[in-house]
């Protein structure tokens, strides 16, 4: 088995936001680069992608909602919302993105590869079901998630968000759904407003969401602390098999976008608990998609060092830095979490 693929493809570029927006193509073309380096190139298996089928969307999205972004292709560049736009080759790109996941998560599930990052835009966690939003066109993790469940069989998915903004479409898509354990770790108060710790899901699905609204100020130790004393546990208990990761570097200490203290090594060390927990659950059946980062440097950066841990190139010693995490700011996450959910995780 390869360790590591890696889905990128020029034609993610061709999302085109306008001069000034956050999420423009250079976000791609840094990290590309960083990719075509001397110590990263050859070192990870590249995914073909592929564009969604309309069905793969409409695992996720309204019919009358899939109509109306693919009759955006062809249009001249406009805003759906002040801060959601397109161009002529949006939706296309937007269907390669759903798709080049789904392709990376059939590959992680078939066993040809470890594990796998998608590098890929427009990002999709804020996505809902009958609306753009957040930059966001289709919710790719959410789409990734139900073709893994209803067409590749798998029963149980666990979803992290550690993007610095909440999840609010993933979360909704999955609210009711006790086979999809949604954890997001997100800076509160914060676009789009959602994520409270009592927001747990409804009816079936309730508990199967753990919202960790933080403050702002939390940095590596603090973050991987959380993981491993909130999200370790209840993913043991709930035996995912397979994980999803929304991963945003909008939480790096450098970026203009959130007020979180992330560095390289704290997002290795995110990367290698979740590692540590799919060995364990899961076979390491892990897959990552891109959401924020609006830094080029520090997301390249970030992604560099997420990468070399997924392929074994280097080992974060997690407990160590864990234990270096500032004791007030984990106690008070992990009160507040631990009292909303020990009703339904016998693990808190």
């Amino acid at each position: 088995m390869d360790k590591t693929g890696i889905v990128r493809d020029i034609r993610y570029l061709d999302h085109v936001t306008g001069d000034g927006h956050p999420e423009n193509h250079r976000r791609l073309e840094a990290v590309y680069a960083m990719l075509d380096g001397p110590d990263m190139m050859g070192r990870f298996t590249e995914i073909v992608p592929r564009a969604a089928s309309e069905e793969e969307i409409l695992l996720v999205h309204s019919p009358d909602y899939l109509k109306k972004i693919a009759a955006t292709a062809g249009q001249e560049h406009r805003a759906l919302t002040p801060d959601t736009h397109i161009s002529p080759d949006s939706y296309e790109t937007a269907r390669l993105a759903v798709g080049g996941l789904s392709q990376a998560i059939s590959e992680v599930v078939s066993g040809k590869i470890e594990n796998a990052f998608v590098l890929v835009r427009p990002p999709g966690h804020h996505a809902e079901q009958s609306r753009a939003m957040g930059f966001c066109l289709f919710n790719n993790v959410a789409a990734g998630a139900m073709f893994a469940r209803e067409i590749l069989g798998i029963s149980r998915v666990l979803i992290v968000d550690w993007d610095v903004h909440h999840g609010n479409g993933t979360q909704h898509a999955f609210e009711h759904d006790p086979t999809i354990l949604f954890f997001s770790m997100h800076q509160y108060p914060h676009f789009p407003g959602t994520g409270l710790f009592t927001e747990t899901g409804r009816g079936k699905g309730e508990g199967f969401t753990l919202n960790l609204p933080l403050p702002k100020g939390y940095g590596d130790a603090e973050y991987v602390a959380l993981f491993e004393n909130l999200l370790r546990p209840v993913a043991m208990e709930f035996e995912p098999e397979l994980i999803l990761v929304s991963a945003g570097f909008d939480t790096h200490k450098a970026d203009p976008m959130g007020g979180m203290r992330m560095t390289p090594a704290g997002f290795a060390g995110l990367t290698r608990s979740l590692m540590q927990i799919a060995d364990i659950c899961c076979g390491g059946k892990l897959v990552f998609s891109l959401e924020g980062g609006y830094n080029t440097a520090a997301l390249s950066d970030s992604l560099k060092a997420v990468l070399h841990e997924l392929s074994g190139q280097t080992c974060c010693h997690v407990s160590d830095m864990a234990a270096r995490a500032a004791r007030g700011k984990t106690k008070y996450a992990i009160k507040r979490c631990t009292h909303v959910h020990r009703h339904f995780w016998k693990s808190l």
